[in-house]
């Protein structure tokens, strides 16, 4: 997985990002899945002048990368986030979430929910990893076994009752099954389960900056910031091009996008905050977490 250097790299126009340039070009995290697609499509297109280098990958990976130092500044899994909070500051305003239907965080099943006894639980994900946890023992009062298993939803119904798939995979095969491929199997929605059982929006993930980073280069987080942010812009301005991207990339049907980017949410006010904090309250009490971390956002340190 090479580092891609975009565009808007070469330009570096403004002091800022001339200052910066000289530093290095930040090592940006791209989860390579549609959801993140409004937030990177400007800077795709070249629109800022801001170094970047990019990694693209499944949430597992990036997660990896970060925690190995391999990535400045990048979504990752809200759950590892948690886990590492002590070697992180999360990136303000910024998550990928959705309050109730998500439509990519899918538990496909092949027999009633009371008689699931096995899930396989796809190896790109953390956080929903946790959530079908929370869901099947907290909410429904499960206690299945867990297999982790590569997405691929056959194998993965072939040897469990039930396969949590996320991400664009989760889109397809939930296109497939839609379309008669998977007669019998049902789909449970964890976003709408967890809006069901907790009455709030679900945080997947959060993009934080390297501690080390932060302290280093306080402009890089903030031009980073900046970036995202017009790019966001830019992408809901050019709303037919950014649609015809994510048909281009997946070969979705035109109406099924658009219903996943009017479900999908960028935001991390203070409601989605409280989420977070709930869904690691659930974590810790099933020994996911050891404790539920503070969440320390750049720019709000000492307020």
């Amino acid at each position: 997985m090479a580092l891609e250097t975009w565009p808007g790299a070469a330009l570096a126009r403004t002091p800022e990002a001339g200052a910066l340039w000289r530093l290095g070009p930040v090592r940006l995290g791209y989860i390579d899945y549609l959801n993140t697609l409004p937030v990177y499509f400007g800077i795709e297109q070249g629109i800022i002048d801001l170094p970047v280098a990019v990694r693209r990958g499944v949430p597992s990976e990036l997660n990896r990368l970060f925690l190995d130092g391999s990535l400045d500044i990048t979504p990752i899994s809200s759950i590892e986030f948690g886990r590492h909070a002590d070697r992180c500051v999360l990136l303000p305003d910024l998550s990928i979430s959705a309050d109730g239907r998500v439509a990519s965080i899918l538990l496909f099943h092949r027999v009633p929910l009371p008689r699931v006894r096995r899930v396989a639980l796809t190896t790109a994900s953390a956080t929903s990893v946790v959530l079908t946890r929370i869901i099947l023992e907290r909410h429904l009062g499960l206690v299945p076994e867990y297999v982790r298993m590569a997405p691929d939803l056959d194998a993965m119904l072939a040897g469990a009752d039930a396969a949590l798939m996320i991400g664009d995979d989760a889109l397809l095969a939930d296109q497939a099954r839609r379309e008669g491929r998977y007669p019998g199997v049902l789909a449970l929605d964890l976003g709408e389960a967890w809006k069901e059982m907790t009455g709030l929006p679900m945080v997947y993930a959060l993009w934080v900056i390297r501690a080390e980073f932060a302290r280093r280069s306080p402009e890089g987080v903030w031009l980073v910031g900046r970036l995202l942010q017009e790019s966001q812009a830019y992408s809901w301005t050019h709303r037919d091009a950014l649609l015809a991207e994510a048909r281009r990339r997946r070969h979705l049907p035109e109406p099924v996008i658009e219903d996943y980017f009017r479900l999908i949410r960028h935001e991390f006010g203070p409601r989605y905050r409280e989420a977070l904090l709930t869904f690691f309250r659930h974590a810790h009490a099933l020994g996911e977490l050891a404790e539920v971390p503070v969440l320390r956002v750049w720019g709000e340190e000492g307020r």
